[in-house]
């Protein structure tokens, strides 16, 4: 008789522990599902035996998520990851894609969601170790693309749509070829950003890929944009979803301005980083840096702060304080001082439309 699968699941909540474990037993494979509720706990029984797959949530006390997951990475180099989250966090998802997680799912709200994050985990638990993808799901596929390109790393990226398959190969941060639904180079490259969702892998990288793409990913990115916002008005029922055509605009705008990133921080709630990594951090210095000038403002009676514009070796970058949201737009370190706070207006402005 075939040994069960051994599944660790790691959550500071231990009601959330038990109703995973519930869920895990509806899997055809039976697997045995063991609980930690804290990181240390989690690698003590990483040591004791071995598991075949490791599920994390990302936002503990002490040692997150990505903490366990850096460690797993090193040390239990075949071990299956997986994270699952509530947190809708550009920066979490693109640090746990970069530790080679086999897939990252938000936390099931819906039957058919969870539904499909067991198939997914089925799927992990029958795979064998050989087959060597890394996967995530998620809603974005502009995102994921422009993660892989500041890296500036090198891979063959594997979308799945239902029966729909496409490729795109980067080499070194460079878009060098796609193919999709029979197309090859540009134009499949703008059939693929046209679904909106699907399923991504990393393959390994091809370096040997003959190039047919010459132009900038994000200058195919601002021509796709545009061709899409033509469709739209077109046929407003060509476009699949809001979402996904703010971030194309939203994209399209930083390389047609010629910024080379965005952070907008709300009065409530998560910060959102276009172009950048380091959003969180990049946030927690727009909010001292304004409270700073607002306190030097008032004891000088100079009245509210309209922007803040500041200079370094590698970058410009222009604050601007608004009603609904405060803006920090980078620019290159030798772009025209004297319009770079229109320009960046003219980005903030339809920021949300």
């Amino acid at each position: 008789m075939a040994t069960s699968h051994k599944v660790l699941i790691l959550d500071d909540d231990p009601e959330l522990l038990e109703m995973y474990k519930d869920m895990l037993g509806q899997l055809a494979s039976k697997p045995e599902v063991h609980t930690a509720t804290t990181g240390k706990r989690a690698l003590a029984l990483l040591d004791s035996e071995p598991y075949r797959l490791l599920i994390c949530d990302l936002k503990m006390p002490k040692m997150d998520g990505l903490q366990v997951l850096s460690i797993v990475r090193r040390r239990f180099p075949e071990l299956r990851t997986v994270v699952m989250t509530a947190v809708q966090d550009e920066e979490f998802r693109s640090r746990a894609y970069a530790l080679g997680v086999d897939l990252f799912w938000l936390k099931p709200d819906t039957h058919l969601n969870m539904q499909m994050f067991l198939e997914c985990l089925e799927s992990l638990l029958g795979r064998d170790h050989e087959s060597g993808f890394r996967g995530i799901q998620s809603k974005s596929l502009m995102d994921i693309i422009q993660m892989e390109c500041l890296s500036q790393g090198s891979t063959v990226m594997r979308i799945t749509r239902g029966s729909l398959v496409g490729k795109i190969w980067i080499l070194g941060g460079e878009l060098i070829d796609a193919e999709a639904e029979g197309a090859r180079g540009e134009a499949a490259f703008r059939r693929i950003l046209e679904w909106k969702s699907g399923t991504f892998e990393n393959l390994a990288p091809e370096p040997d890929r003959s190039r047919t793409i010459h132009k900038s990913v994000n200058g195919l990115l601002l021509e796709t944009a545009q061709a899409m916002d033509e469709s739209a008005n077109a046929d407003p029922t060509s476009m699949e979803d809001a979402e996904h055509r703010k971030t194309i605009w939203r994209i399209s705008a930083l390389t047609r301005e010629g910024a080379e990133w965005v952070v907008s921080v709300p009065p409530a709630g998560p910060p959102e980083g276009w172009g950048t990594q380091a959003t969180d951090e990049l946030a927690k210095w727009m909010s001292q840096t304004l409270e700073t000038c607002k306190r030097l403002s008032e004891s000088i009676e100079a009245g509210p702060i309209s922007h803040i514009q500041c200079r370094s070796i590698e970058r410009r970058m222009i604050l601007l304080p608004l009603p609904e949201k405060s803006f920090l737009v980078a620019w290159p370190p030798d772009a025209e001082a004297s319009g770079l706070l229109e320009q960046t207006k003219k980005i903030t402005a339809s920021w949300d439309s």
